[in-house]
């Protein structure tokens, strides 16, 4: 048993009928160099075969009797393959429309939490012969960085030997009295730690608004807690929708080193261009920064599960027309929230969570979901992620793309997450029903971005890339 920290039980309490807190891993499987007929049921012997690598996929929540602590994972808990992997059929053509709203109606539905929270879809019937496994998995069990070494152990890599076997032990459930008293001891050490944490969280606070005084104004930044009004802001809904692109990685980089930012600071120019251009055409307008909330690990482990994560708050500065400008406030404004966040600890924010009060969170957050106001912390969230370097296979069959969506906020609908994956950078944007009239319009406008970035770094244009596993919508 292992108790669930903070972050976790946030991302658990905070799920709600219209907010699910799952997330999602898409891989384009391609088996034309596969020894042999590729299948679901090849893909199924492969994920029973690997389950024992995989731990947290046998992982079971069990609450505490009187709600008197976060919940515990119970370890090593059966696991029925019958539930947990699933065939969908891709609609003809089976190009990337077709593929894209399948995965929408799969983030749509929540995970049933009286089992393990993950399920794998195996998508078929894609363009030449190639299939999607989309995987859905509870945040609260892993974030970026764990989600990236479990694919890791998933796939089969260049040089790596596969551990491979059948692994039908069970682990047992803690009783009553075991949960209780294991609860008791943890919050006799978190009201020993208590007064530390606050004189923490006052001294960081105190030294985040003289540092602040010290830079002065910066006029074509957003203010913290000033996220302005706009069509992306509004009371999501449960049904999801979900668009894809890929763009070359070495462009991005090659662009991002001619304007002399970071790649990471690439993303968020390519995300913040591509923001204007649906800002102008939905709310005819863009004249100030939004503010992107952009989550950033803690520890960069080889861990395989749990959330040790922080965020930033970054001004995406969409009310500039000129890309180049544009680069170099999202730059700045970087800088700025980075320093911000080791000068607060990035830690704090976990510490903080661990404290929620579960007995009253959840109905907090179900009420938060649901409130028609406008949110003031936040407009977009934006999240980048390093992948695997490798090429790796699955079951025999080569992953040729990968994609991945983070989780959407009350009052904020859309989520863009990107992913490098050996040679590409594949785009993600999970968003509502009620946001766009067609979430391509969202991958096409960072795809335009990026291209507005390219012609101001002086790079000559490329046609991009929507990706290989059809045609474009």
């Amino acid at each position: 048993m292992k108790r669930l920290n903070g972050t976790d039980a946030m991302l658990l309490y905070s799920e709600t009928p219209n907010l699910h807190t799952h997330t999602l891993k898409v891989a384009i499987l391609d088996p034309s160099d596969f020894d042999g007929e590729f299948d679901f049921e090849a893909f199924r012997l492969h994920v029973r075969r690997r389950l024992h690598l995989l731990g947290p996929l046998r992982y079971q929540l069990v609450d505490i009797p009187g709600q008197l602590h976060h919940p515990m994972w119970q370890e090593n808990c059966e696991v029925d393959l019958d539930y947990h992997l699933r065939r969908v059929q891709v609609p003809a053509p089976g190009g990337r429309c077709e593929l894209d709203e399948v995965i929408g109606r799969v983030a749509s539905t929540p995970l049933d939490r009286s089992r393990p929270l993950w399920e794998f879809h195996f998508a078929e019937g894609l363009a030449d012969g190639r299939f999607a496994l989309i995987g859905k998995v509870h945040h609260a069990l892993a974030d970026g960085v764990a989600s990236v070494n479990l694919l890791a152990r998933a796939m089969d890599l260049k040089g790596a030997v596969a551990d491979e076997r059948d692994n039908d032990e069970a682990g047992s459930t803690a009783t009553k009295g075991e949960l209780l008293r294991a609860a008791a001891r943890d919050h006799v050490r978190q009201i020993a730690e208590l007064p530390g944490l606050i004189k923490d969280a006052a001294l960081g606070l105190s030294r985040v608004r003289r540092r602040s005084k010290e830079r002065g104004d910066h006029p074509d930044l957003a203010n913290a807690f000033a996220a302005p009004s706009t069509f992306l802001n509004h009371v999501v809904s449960p049904q999801r929708r979900f668009s894809s692109a890929t763009l070359p990685l070495a462009e991005v980089k090659a662009t991002a080193k001619a304007l002399g930012i970071t790649v990471n600071d690439m993303v968020l120019a390519i995300a913040t261009g591509g923001l204007r251009t649906l800002l102008l055409n939905y709310d005819g307008q863009a004249q100030q920064p939004i503010i992107a909330s952009v989550p950033t690990a803690t520890d960069k482990s080889d861990r395989i599960c749990g959330n040790e994560i922080s965020g930033l708050m970054i001004s995406l500065p969409v009310h500039v027309a000129d890309p180049g400008e544009r680069a170099r406030l999202v730059s700045l404004a970087t800088r700025i929230a980075k320093e911000d966040h080791e000068i607060m600890g990035p830690e704090l924010y976990g510490r903080l969570m661990a404290y929620l009060p579960t007995a009253f969170a959840p109905a907090a957050f179900g009420w938060l979901g649901r409130r028609d106001v406008p949110n003031k912390l936040m407009n977009v969230a934006v999240s980048s992620v390093v992948g695997p370097r490798e090429r790796g296979h699955f079951g025999g069959a080569a992953v040729t793309e990968i994609y991945s969506t983070g989780v959407l906020s009350p009052g904020a609908p859309v989520n863009i997450t990107v992913w490098s994956y050996v040679d590409g950078l594949g785009i993600a944007v999970l968003t509502d029903d009620q946001t766009f009239k067609d979430p391509h319009e969202a991958t096409d406008a960072m795809i335009k971005s990026f291209a507005e970035l390219r012609s101001a770094a002086r790079i000559p244009a490329q046609p991009a890339s929507g990706g290989e596993h059809g045609v474009e919508c």
